[in-house]
Parts: C-alpha cells; sequence; structure tokens
C-alpha cells in the first residue's frame, strides 16, 4: 500500500544534527494519521507521500521547516520565590508569554539556570535554531480507521484507540511524534 492521504504511517526514525551527531533514535517506530494532520512536519510528509513499507530515505530540515527559529524574546528571568523546592535546571513549567493572550499561547518554559534569587526560563523548543537530519525507514503503511480520520491522529500500529492512564484522554500513547 502507498502512502496517501489518511493512511497511518510507521516509521522508524533517526534524529541528528546537521554535523551528524545524533540527537535521538526510536525504540519504537513514529505512528501518524498522513495528509496534514499535523502528525509531523510538512516536510516528512512531502517526503514519503507516494512511497511504501521498506522505503528509507534521508533528509535535512532547516530551522523553519522543523522548530522554528530561536526566539531570544521568549528566555526570561523571573524571582527565584515564584517556584517550588526543589527546583533545578530541566525542569519545566508551563506559562504564557509576555504578549501572550491566554492558553492558546501558552509554551513550555524549561529551566536554563537557577540563581540565588532569580530563575532563567527558556520557551524556545530545545531544537529550535538548529538544522537537523532524519534517516526515516517506512515500517508499515495501513488505512486509517474512520475514528482515526474523525479524531485526526493515529491510533497507534493496530488502530485500537488507547487511553492514557493518567488522563483518560484518548490517542495520546499512539507513540512518539515529530512536530
Amino acid at each position: 500500500m502507498k502512502i496517501a492521504k489518511d493512511t497511518v504511517v510507521s516509521v522508524a526514525y533517526k534524529l541528528s544534527d546537521a554535523h551528524g551527531n545524533l540527537i535521538e533514535e526510536s525504540d519504537e517506530p513514529m505512528v501518524y494519521l498522513h495528509g496534514g494532520y499535523d502528525g509531523t512536519f510538512p516536510k516528512i510528509e512531502e517526503a514519503l507521500d507516494g512511497q511504501e513499507a521498506g522505503y528509507q530515505t534521508q533528509l535535512q530540515l532547516e530551522p523553519q521547516d522543523a522548530f522554528g527559529e530561536y526566539d531570544p524574546d521568549l528566555v526570561k528571568v523571573e524571582a527565584r520565590g515564584r517556584f517550588p523546592e526543589p527546583l533545578e535546571v530541566g525542569m519545566q513549567f508551563e506559562g504564557t508569554p509576555e504578549d501572550g493572550e491566554d492558553e492558546l499561547d501558552s509554551l513550555i518554559y524549561t529551566v536554563t539556570d537557577v540563581a540565588e534569587d532569580k530563575v532563567v526560563l527558556d520557551g524556545n523548543h530545545p531544537l529550535a535554531g538548529m538544522a537537523l537530519r532524519f534517516a526515516l525507514n517506512v515500517q508499515e503503511v495501513r488505512e486509517a480507521t474512520e475514528d482515526e480520520k474523525e479524531h485526526q491522529h493515529a491510533h497507534g500500529l493496530d488502530g485500537l484507540e488507547v487511553l492514557d492512564e493518567d488522563d483518560d484522554e484518548p490517542g495520546k500513547d499512539a507513540g512518539p511524534t515529530l512536530h
């Protein structure tokens, strides 16, 4: 079966930076609903469109086609007292940028530095500003179920909806996604 709109694609991947340094390698294949549903980057969909299981390719995505350019305006310094104990570099918090209007504008901020009375937070994706290389290997292609089309995301390798034990939200355990 060829990859086309409303097919579910299972892809093993290796993600490297532009210098070939490995960032991530999939333990489980990424499973996504093909056809512009935001299951993966548009450039990846474009490269896989019309292909079949067994297809392998490598492509490089520039920042604007992946996680965007690095935005220094998304770095902010906050008072240390606003955060819980213990606080460590790498912890993440959800928040709204200075010019953000509501929850639609909320971002995940990562703690990048902790001083005695200040905390530095970065709202950029950790891979923002980086050109990324993907090595892709299509494992499986199948027709999407009606539920998957309706929900606009894949429900895993077999199409069965999985409930997340933490929040009972359908479809969240369908495997890793790249977006």
